[in-house]
């Protein structure tokens, strides 16, 4: 098992709350993280995917009121929604009885559902702790296996996968199994060959402002409804939108965000890419990389950094713009050379937004100096210095 760096997260969130929800796509490895904490605390599983345990909360009050001294670990838990009512009234009872803390750690994967479901219910009585995939920081530290997360991606069966053939096979049953079961599941329907269209659709635009009418009118949808079904994609953690940097400086900024397929090794299933070969002479190579640092830096970040990128209408850009808690402020470019070069547009950008620190994220390991408080950084480097800040 490859220790998840989020592991101490939850852990502290259990010793301050008494329910703690972690959420992350589906196949990320919540459920084997949450039975590793089990074994540390008397704990009882239930997975509300299946009939049997979902039987057992027929009465959920008398059921889980049997276990107050346990950590209930209740997967799934976006499918009986009905039951953050009864774990209110239970957190209640037991912080009377002297139970404060680390009583349900909740596992779900749509973010947004979740929250709101659970916010209605236990405000006040729970934390959030979000999961990703396998990150820069997870993996050992050599080309090679950076390169594998970045053309496999970082869920787990797919990274650890015999060879690049059964990976691919197996994030593509991921897909399907998203399209077929849990986007019916959540949002209104669209027929999932469509979907997967759409999907596949922004792959292709990996990195590109969005346009629902475009989108729309090659399938032959509304805009609303492409705009809904990338709202759901995104509250399942499978689509991010990078939204555009907004201030008042006298500039035409662009006011669209910028569409990724988050993992990048779902990015390459959708278009096809078997393996490194082959993703090194596709056109979406350069946005892929784009992609993967991005994430991989958000992983990282401190919580509440507010990130964005910086895109003016005559040319000056930033692709990453991290704004820290604190206010202090760093600037991020990408490129996918090994000799990376700056464009002038780079330059009027940051003297536009003064950031504090510039970097050039590249595929190489040293970190040099590029020349006007810039510096040139290896991505695994990167996300080390954003992870001390946390």
């Amino acid at each position: 098992m490859i220790p998840r760096r989020i592991s101490p997260a939850v852990k502290s969130a259990l010793q301050r709350q008494a329910a703690v929800a972690l959420i992350g796509p589906r196949q990320v490895g919540k459920t084997t993280l949450a039975l590793a904490l089990g074994e540390e605390y008397p704990s009882l599983y239930l997975d509300l995917e299946d009939r049997a345990d979902r039987n057992k909360l027929a009465d959920p009050a008398l059921f889980l009121g049997q276990y107050e001294d346990r950590l209930v670990i209740l997967d799934e838990i976006h499918r009986v929604p009905e039951l953050f009512q009864t774990l209110r009234g239970l957190i209640d009872r037991g912080r009377r009885s002297g139970h404060r803390t680390g009583r349900f750690l909740l596992l779900g994967s749509a973010a947004i559902e979740l929250l709101r479901q659970s916010g209605e219910s236990l405000a006040g009585r729970i934390a959030y702790v979000d999961m990703g995939p396998f990150d820069v920081l997870e993996v050992a530290g050599d080309a090679a296996t950076l390169s594998r997360l970045w053309v496999r991606g970082g869920f787990p069966d797919s990274f650890l996968a015999r060879d690049d053939a059964e990976s691919l096979s197996l994030r593509k049953d991921f897909i399907r199994t998203y399209l077929e079961r849990d986007v019916p599941m959540f949002g209104p329907r669209l027929p999932a060959e469509t979907l997967e269209r759409l999907w596949t659709m922004l792959a292709h635009g990996q990195g590109t402002l969005l346009n629902a009418s475009r989108l729309a009118a090659s399938l032959s949808v509304s805009a609303q409804t492409v705009t809904r079904h990338i709202d759901l994609l995104a509250d399942l953690l499978l689509v991010r939108r990078l939204s555009p940097y907004h201030a008042n400086l006298g500039k035409r900024l662009v006011k669209s965000p910028k569409v990724y397929v988050r993992d990048s090794g779902l990015l390459h299933a959708l278009l096809d890419i078997v393996d490194y070969n082959e993703l090194a002479g596709h056109p979406v190579v350069g946005a892929s990389w784009e992609g993967l640092v991005i994430e991989n830096l958000l992983a990282a970040a401190p919580v509440r950094t507010h990130a964005c990128f910086y895109r003016t209408a005559v040319g000056a850009e930033i692709d990453l713009l991290l704004d820290f808690p604190g206010g202090e402020r760093w600037a991020v470019e990408i490129k996918g050379g090994l000799s990376p070069r700056l464009e002038r547009g780079f330059h009027h950008a940051r003297e536009d937004v003064k950031p504090a620190r510039s970097f050039v994220v590249y595929p190489g390991n040293e970190r040099y100096s590029l020349g006007e408080g810039v510096e040139a950084i290896g991505l695994r480097q990167l996300a080390a210095l954003l992870a001390a800040l946390a």
